[in-house]
């Protein structure tokens, strides 16, 4: 994909995320556990990174920036969803070595995420700063409603 039109892509990505947080912050659970921050993270195939940090909170943002980044470059890396990753490595049918990640720098939890766009582009994409399951659906949804409105 030309560059010009993946960055475009990823902006229009990171818009729609932008629009959703308010209806997340509604539900008390995530809005307490964001403290006033919340990060998306984006690394293209190149190995280029983009996000933004969300919220009035700088401090807060920054260190879920942190962890988006680590959820999104452990994607990048393996291939599979932090979650997945690190339960098919405990459980043995990954074998983490070939990675090169060391297991106390594994992210277990939900949030990172490879997806492919219609197009064939693929990112692997974090977001950070709600419960693990909210991070993966906000990113889905937002996913599915820039790639319907590009139909």
């Amino acid at each position: 994909m030309e560059e010009r039109n993946l960055l475009d892509k990823i902006q229009q990505l990171i818009r729609e995320v932008e629009k959703m947080i308010p209806s997340y912050l509604e539900n008390e659970e995530d809005r307490i556990r964001s403290k006033g921050g919340s990060a998306m993270c984006i690394i293209d195939q190149g190995g280029n990174v983009h996000g933004k940090m969300f919220g009035t909170e700088l401090i807060q943002a920054r260190e879920c920036f942190r962890i988006a980044w680590v959820k999104a470059s452990q994607v990048h890396i393996t291939g599979y969803p932090t979650e997945d990753f690190e339960k098919g490595v405990y459980s043995g049918q990954i074998d983490d070595k070939p990675f090169g990640i060391r297991r106390p720098d594994f992210i277990g939890w939900q949030g990172g995420q490879p997806v492919q766009l219609k197009d064939g582009t693929r990112l692997s994409i974090a977001f950070s700063g709600f419960r693990g399951i909210m991070d993966l659906e906000i990113v889905t949804r937002a996913l599915a409603k820039m790639e319907s409105d590009r139909s």
